[in-house]
C-alpha cells in the first residue's frame, strides 16, 4: 500500500474539490476561515511536535459539517419557536432571513373545535332530522334512523327539541295564533327526553291524544346532529401540497456563512476541532501500538474519541441552551422581570416634598 501523505502544515483550499457537499465553497469568508481552522485544529492536536494523521481535506470536511450542524440547530429552534405561525404558509420561499411575526391563524383554527361543540362555528356541518312520535312508543333509535337514511359511520346528536302542534294549522288571525301558542306553552305539558347511546327516550309516554284529531298532525321530535365521518374527515386537508404541514417542509436552507457572527463562528471552530479529534482517533485506532526500534509506541485512540464525544455533546447542549434563552417566550419573560425590577427601583427613589 502506497504511503498516503498526511497534514504538512500548509493547507490549501480549492473550491469545488475539497469538501464533500460544497455547500459553502463559493463563500469567500468560508474559504478564508477554512484554511485558518485547519491550522488551528492541527496546532490543537499537537502539530508540529506530533504528526497529525489527517489531511487538509479532513479539516475542511469537519469545518463544513460544523457549519451545517450549527445551521440545523439554529433553524430547528426557529421552527420550534414559530411552528404555529408557519403551519399553512407557502413552502415556495426560503425563510433563512425572513422575520416571522406571530399570528392567530393557527390558534383560531385549533379553537374552531370549541365553536363546533357549542354550535357557533367550527368546520363540521350540523344537520337537522326528525322522528314522528308514535302512541305508546317511548324509545326511538336514532342510530337506526341514520341507517334508514343512508348515513354511514354513525351520527352524533347535538341538540333535541320538541315542536308542538303549530297554531298556524288552525284558521285564526295572528293575534289569536299567538295567544294559542302562548297558552300551549304555559298550560300544556312539554315532552322531556333522555338520550343514551343515540337511544332517545321520551317522557311522558306519548298517547293517542297527542295526534290532532282534525288535521291528523303527528307531533315530532326534532334534533340536530353531525355525521361522525365528517368530524374525522375535517381533521385532514389534502389540498396543502404547496403549504407547510410539518417540520420537514419548513423552507429553511443551509446558513450563509458570511452572515454568521463571531459568536456563531467561535462555536463552529470548537465543533470543528471536536470532529477533527474524533476523526484522528478513528485513524489511530487502526493500530493500538506502533513498533519502533527497541520499543513500541502506544497510540491515544481511546482518549481522542472519548474526549471528542464529550466535547460534541457539551457544545450541542450549550448551543441549545443559548437558543432557548433567546426564544420569544424567554425574552418576554425577561422583559417582564426587567419591568418589575424598574418599578421596584423607582419606588425607592425619594419623593420631593413641594412647599408652595
Amino acid at each position: 500500500m502506497a504511503n498516503i501523505p498526511i497534514y504538512d502544515g500548509n493547507p490549501i483550499f480549492i473550491s469545488g474539490s475539497i469538501t464533500p457537499f460544497g455547500f459553502y465553497d463559493a463563500d469567500s469568508d468560508f474559504q478564508t476561515d477554512a484554511v485558518k481552522v485547519a491550522k488551528f485544529c492541527a496546532l490543537r492536536l499537537g502539530y508540529p511536535i506530533e504528526n497529525v494523521e489527517l489531511q487538509s481535506g479532513s479539516f475542511f470536511t469537519a469545518f463544513e459539517e460544523a457549519v451545517t450542524v450549527y445551521g440545523n440547530e439554529l433553524y430547528a429552534y426557529k421552527v420550534r419557536d414559530n411552528m404555529l405561525s408557519l403551519e399553512g404558509a407557502s413552502t415556495g420561499s426560503n425563510l433563512n432571513h425572513a422575520q416571522i411575526t406571530p399570528t392567530m391563524a393557527s390558534i383560531v383554527r385549533l379553537s374552531e373545535q370549541y365553536g363546533e361543540e357549542a354550535g357557533v362555528g367550527g368546520n363540521v356541518t350540523w344537520y337537522s332530522g326528525s322522528v314522528a312520535m308514535t302512541a305508546s312508543v317511548q324509545d326511538y333509535d336514532l342510530g337506526q334512523w341514520a341507517i334508514d337514511n343512508n348515513i354511514t359511520g354513525g351520527i352524533e346528536i347535538k341538540k333535541v327539541f320538541y315542536e308542538e302542534v303549530p297554531a298556524i294549522n288552525e284558521l285564526y288571525d295572528l293575534q289569536t295564533i299567538q295567544a294559542i301558542e302562548m297558552s300551549n306553552q304555559v298550560r300544556q305539558a312539554n315532552y322531556s327526553f333522555q338520550l343514551i347511546n343515540n337511544i332517545l327516550r321520551i317522557f311522558p309516554v306519548p298517547d293517542q291524544f297527542d295526534i290532532d284529531p282534525d288535521t291528523g298532525y303527528r307531533p315530532y321530535l326534532w334534533f340536530q346532529y353531525i355525521k361522525k365521518d365528517d368530524r374525522i374527515n375535517s381533521a385532514i386537508d389534502n389540498s396543502m401540497n404547496d403549504k407547510i404541514t410539518n417540520e420537514s417542509n419548513v423552507p429553511y436552507g443551509n446558513p450563509t456563512y458570511t452572515q454568521i457572527n463571531s459568536i456563531g463562528r467561535s462555536w463552529i471552530f470548537e465543533y470543528t476541532l471536536a470532529l477533527a479529534k474524533e476523526m484522528l482517533g478513528y485513524v489511530r485506532g487502526k493500530y493500538s501500538t506502533v513498533p519502533i526500534p527497541g520499543a513500541e509506541v502506544t497510540l491515544n485512540q481511546g482518549d481522542l474519541i472519548s474526549a471528542a464525544t464529550a466535547e460534541k455533546e457539551a457544545l450541542i447542549t450549550r448551543l441549545r441552551e443559548y437558543f432557548d434563552s433567546t426564544s420569544r417566550q424567554a425574552l418576554l419573560e425577561r422583559r417582564a422581570a426587567e419591568s418589575v425590577a424598574r418599578k421596584s427601583e423607582l419606588g425607592e427613589v425619594p419623593m420631593t416634598i413641594y412647599i408652595g
